[in-house]
């Protein structure tokens, strides 16, 4: 299958710029019906390519952007074909046409000229290189988090600069209004100066067993899966979606997963969204034995800032609790229930408020930059600092000591072994794929 598709990789590309995909239909341009006038005309329309179509793709980012009516699917792309003819079959069953091209391989959706804009929906190992492919082939990108290292993070803002394409991140909690409403409080003072925040994630077993190697499925891409990450031989379980992300070739666990939604809400009504913590002490942490993960599925982290607020980030459940000089306030479970000392201060609104307007979910906030010139609700420099601060708790669980970070230079002062976690070596083999 490898050599097949490597011989027909060049016979693809050429057909790309004759506007017909092998297995797929006419481009975007030539299957939107004549009938389509006016503002809903192709011209109009932002055309959109989705690389990695499962669950999230599909179930939350595709489903948003079909009810928009300024964009266009034209395209998908997955290295299992299961998901990529689920992913057709919602587009065109949405638009009542045959329209959408099912791409297997996503430098051939890069390679056309008619798509505009990627989402990209992988897993976490793909995010930074999918999304700088993406905006070096001129496209705007609307990604999933985190990232993958710290390095990869400083590379992506560096890139989204050079090619000046848009670059916004799925990440909704700034436009829900349990996290904005908090955030709102603390900024402008409600529970006075900010001392110290809890944030709880949730626990599980998330273990899973070490399966033995299996031939790869036919209609599974197992080499372009694994992409940048070293090679692990497959097994049945390898690329389920909670499996991969409690391996550290392609994700940092619960930690990176879920601590990128409330330690969000947690920088950002530090003031610190556009920083990270400056020290981390790792005070417990455990990984499964016996099992194919090798990140923690449970730990107890505590975070420092430079204005010496703390943020105890520990394995529990979802929540975050702020404490300050003069109360506290917080919300008990995801989108759950909002407390504070005094409820006043979480339904009120505050006069020069010292945050900004409550902005629409991402997909509609994607769109709007790219066609109106919005505020991104998260840019790259979001993007990096947040998975930089939960990424310096990755390292010092993998150290297993406190490391101190300085967020200017991006490096632990003096600290070598530290250091040298913040990139890794990407692997070239899925070029080939």
């Amino acid at each position: 299958m490898k050599t097949e598709k490597s011989r027909s990789t060049l016979s693809r590309r050429s057909s790309l710029k004759a506007g017909l995909l092998t297995g797929s239909a006419l481009a975007f341009p030539a299957i939107v019906p004549s009938k389509v006038l006016g503002a809903e005309a192709p011209s109009n329309l932002l055309a959109m390519g989705f690389i990695g179509v499962g669950n999230q793709g599909t179930q939350v980012n595709m489903k948003s952007f079909l009810q928009e009516k300024d964009c266009r699917v034209v395209a998908v792309c997955d290295v299992k074909a299961k998901n990529q003819a689920n992913a057709q079959n919602i587009v065109n069953a949405h638009y009542g046409e045959q329209g959408c091209a099912g791409i297997p391989d996503f430098r051939d959706l890069l390679a056309r000229k008619d798509i505009d804009a990627v989402c990209i929906s992988t897993p976490d190992h793909w995010h930074v290189p999918l999304s700088i492919l993406s905006m070096k082939a001129g496209k705007h990108v609307i990604s999933e988090k985190p990232t993958l290292t710290i390095a990869e993070g400083r590379e992506l803002v560096n890139v989204q600069k050079q090619t000046g394409k848009v670059f916004t991140v799925g990440l909704e909690d700034r436009a829900v209004i349990h996290y904005y409403k908090l955030a709102e409080a603390v900024r402008n003072g409600a529970i006075g100066d900010l001392i110290k925040i809890d944030v709880g994630l949730p626990y599980k077993s998330w273990s899973y067993p070490n399966l033995p190697e299996t031939p790869v499925p036919a209609d599974i891409n197992y080499p372009m899966w694994l992409g940048p990450a070293p090679y692990k031989p497959y097994t049945a379980n390898r690329t389920d979606p909670q499996a991969w992300r409690q391996q550290d070739a392609f994700a940092a666990g619960v930690l990176t997963d879920w601590g990128m939604h409330l330690c969000d809400t947690a920088q950002v009504a530090n003031f610190s969204e556009r920083t990270s913590a400056v020290k981390v002490e790792p005070i417990k942490h455990i990984t499964p034995k016996d099992s194919m993960n090798d990140v923690p599925n449970y730990f107890d982290l505590k975070f420092t800032y430079a204005n010496g607020v703390t943020m105890n980030v520990i394995s529990s459940q979802p929540r975050i609790m702020f404490y300050g000089t003069k109360g506290w306030c917080g919300c008990d479970g995801w989108r759950g229930q909002l407390m504070a000392h005094d409820k006043k201060i979480l339904k009120g609104t505050y006069e020069d408020s010292k945050i900004w307007n409550m902005p629409p979910y991402e997909q509609r906030n994607f769109l709007d930059v790219v066609l109106k010139g919005a505020k991104p609700n998260y840019d790259a420099e979001d993007l990096h600092r947040l998975s930089t601060t939960l990424l310096t708790g990755s390292i010092a669980m993998k150290l297993d000591r406190t490391v101190k970070w300085d967020p200017a230079t991006e490096e632990f002062p003096g600290d070598a072994e530290a250091n040298a976690l913040r990139s890794r070596k990407a692997s070239t083999d899925w070029m080939n794929a």
